[in-house]
């Protein structure tokens, strides 16, 4: 096996920063609430901080992707020249995440190729995409990504190992492994500590991957599809400059992530709601009800205060919310407003509440349903399901430089 879907990485973690104020959770998080950014922001003040290399899409509305690149690329460089990061060449990093039930989530940090990742349905790559790709989404990610000189990631991408092989066999070896951080997560994250593994370590990890399965065999990604369907995008267009040589080995053939083990105990997945704004809301429950005409399958929904639920057909889950999507945006064009995606159902019931809002609260769906419809050639809509609250979201640590 020359070569691996996954493999170690030059890490970079901070050198000496307060780690509480480094870390921030990913930018698609909160975004119909810019006062948990705003929070964010003044906690975080000016001190070195993951916040300064993103942009919240809570502010995206209001600010200019071209000047948020070149300001993030600023930073990027005032923190590689200016001592903020060790390097810990060709590595991975093991990490567990406690999580506000006290369950412990298990990963692993290190680089995919790019080159094995298609988001197309149907593609036949080793690692295939969860959910449908909105390739409108892409620009902004990516002309961030253009002047960008390292990356940190909040995507998490699931493997197989039904025998929990691979992630428990360095957990049992953790007291031999030296300790990267250890802290508490702003905003109620949870605890989350790393280790690092590299060496005889490294490749072992990477055999017992191959073993499960999990290496060669379908990756599916969980969070994060947009964010690196648009590092994919970023690479496909600097490729055609590159000689075959150097395309094996620049940097921005691949990207860091966390991946994850499906059958971990503590792998949850969530609902991802939906909330209509900016429209009237018994004229969209009335249209809903008049196009699906009564099922078995029920949505509850909140609009402007009164609770209902809505009665779809029997389907399968990712049926469903195609269904429910299309229904949805089909209103929208034609009567106005905007669709929004909301972890949590307090935070839906919430939206639900305002005169303007109707708020739709998805069912969970079942574990087995993500492989058994990847491996059928096919993606879920956008936002069908997160891995965990919104608190428990990847937060954004590692990073790694993504140019020569």
């Amino acid at each position: 096996m020359d070569k691996f879907v996954f493999s170690p990485a030059d890490i970079l973690i901070p050198a000496d920063a307060d780690m509480r104020k480094w870390s921030v959770v990913a930018c698609d998080q909160y975004s119909s609430e810019p006062e948990y950014w705003d929070r964010v922001n003044d906690f975080v003040g000016d001190a070195p901080s993951t916040l300064r290399l993103i942009t919240p899409e809570a502010y995206l509305e209001r600010l200019s992707a071209a000047a948020e690149s070149a300001r993030i690329s600023g930073v990027m460089r005032e923190y590689l020249d200016g001592g903020v990061f060790k390097k810990y060449p060709d590595a991975f990093v093991y990490v567990e995440r406690t999580q506000l039930d006290g369950s412990v989530r298990r990963g692993l940090v290190g680089k995919l190729d790019l080159e094995q990742y298609d988001y197309t349905p149907g593609s036949g790559k080793a690692v295939a995409a969860s959910e449908r790709t909105v390739v409108s989404r892409l620009p902004v990610r990516i002309e961030i990504r253009k002047n960008a000189l390292i990356e940190l990631p909040h995507v998490m991408v699931f493997f197989s190992d039904e025998q929990k092989t691979v992630l428990e066999s360095i957990d049992a070896k953790k007291h031999e492994l030296k300790k990267l951080y250890d802290f508490d997560l702003m905003e109620n994250g949870g605890n989350i500590r790393g280790w690092l593994v590299n060496g005889e370590s490294a490749r072992e990890a990477m055999r017992a991957l191959a073993a499960s399965g999990g290496d060669g065999a379908k990756l599916v990604i969980g969070d994060g599809n947009h964010s690196l369907a648009a590092v994919k995008e970023y690479w496909n267009g600097i490729k055609p400059s590159l000689s075959p040589e150097q395309r094996e080995t620049h940097p921005a053939r691949f990207a860091l992530i966390e991946i994850n083990n499906v059958y971990d105990d503590s792998i949850k997945f969530e609902p991802i709601h939906r909330a209509v704004f900016g429209i009237e809301p018994k004229k969209l429950i009335e249209s809903l009800k008049n196009a699906f005409g009564g099922g078995v399958t029920r949505v509850n929904y909140v609009a402007a205060g009164e609770r209902g639920e809505i009665a779809l057909p029997s389907m399968r889950f990712g049926d469903m919310i195609a269904a429910l999507q299309d229904a949805l945006e089909k209103f929208t064009a034609e009567n106005g407003g905007s669709i929004d995606y909301i972890h949590g159902d307090d935070a839906a019931e919430t939206m639900g509440l305002r005169r303007d809002c109707a708020a739709f609260l998805l069912p969970c769906m079942g574990k087995s349903e993500l492989f058994a419809t990847v491996a059928e050639g096919k993606v879920f809509p956008k936002k069908s399901f997160s891995v965990g609250l919104s608190p428990e979201k990847r937060y954004y640590l590692e990073c790694r430089k993504i140019t020569d």
